[in-house]
């Protein structure tokens, strides 16, 4: 079940306002995918759709899969050059894309070992034979939630007006950090609890292989050195 922050439509519709517009952690999914032999990709988790939807525009044959309805919607209105799906990672059909992304947050949150593995069985149903699979996951050691301070902030949102977001750690008894953002959007107040998973390297690619994956290299983010795993497979 995902999360009220992307099942919430009074919450999806606001979530790209507190991100950065300029996602520089998009940019190098968005440079693999522009490499020769590219043609068809699949965004896994695509939430909002704002990697999908700049594959598309780039010429790619993009299908973005996630399985929060809201923000799907979100995610509809804003290509509508894209297939859009509603599904979760585990239960993806054939698509015999050439690549298939899993950005952000999304490997963190399959929490169980069987979560994670029924999501890369279901990413490499996806994925031709001889494709590939990049993901990234939060290196566990980097210790990241320690620098997760307490936030208060607002924005302006066209069509909705002022929201107010609060974000505060609730627990961390690592492998699992839990935390709260509170939204306050045209007077109601809603709040949405997470957990993430920080995956030790060692559990991602074992899940790869039993997959059906091979791993070829494991680099960083170029934006987060020291933060992040990427992870590039082919099936």
């Amino acid at each position: 079940m995902p999360d009220p922050l992307f099942a919430d439509p009074r919450l999806a519709v606001v979530y790209d306002a507190f991100e950065d517009p300029h996602r520089p952690d998009l940019d190098p999914y968005a440079a693999r995918a522009l490499r020769p032999g590219v043609r068809r990709v699949l965004d896994v988790g695509c939430g909002t759709g704002v990697l999908a939807a700049r594959l598309a525009a780039a010429g790619l044959d993009v299908v973005g899969a996630d399985p929060a309805a809201a923000s799907l919607a979100v995610a509809r209105a804003r290509s509508t050059d894209v297939t859009w799906l509603h599904v979760a990672a585990s239960d993806l059909p054939a698509l015999d894309v050439d690549l298939a992304v899993m950005t952000g947050n999304v490997a963190q949150v399959f929490l169980s070992d069987d979560d994670l593995r029924a999501a890369l069985a279901g990413v490499a149903r996806a994925v031709r034979p001889g494709g590939r699979f990049v993901l990234e996951a939060r290196r566990p050691a980097a210790r990241a939630w320690e620098s997760w301070l307490p936030v208060e902030e607002h924005r302006d949102v066209p069509g909705v007006g002022r929201v107010d977001r609060a974000f505060a750690l609730l627990d961390v008894d690592p492998p699992f950090v839990t935390f709260r953002q509170t939204y306050c959007v045209t007077g109601e107040v809603v709040d949405s609890d997470s957990t993430l998973r920080f995956w030790e390297l060692e559990e991602v690619e074992d899940a790869l292989t039993g997959a059906g994956f091979s791993v070829e290299s494991v680099g960083q983010a170029p934006d987060r050195p020291g933060l992040e795993h990427v992870v590039d497979a082919v099936r």
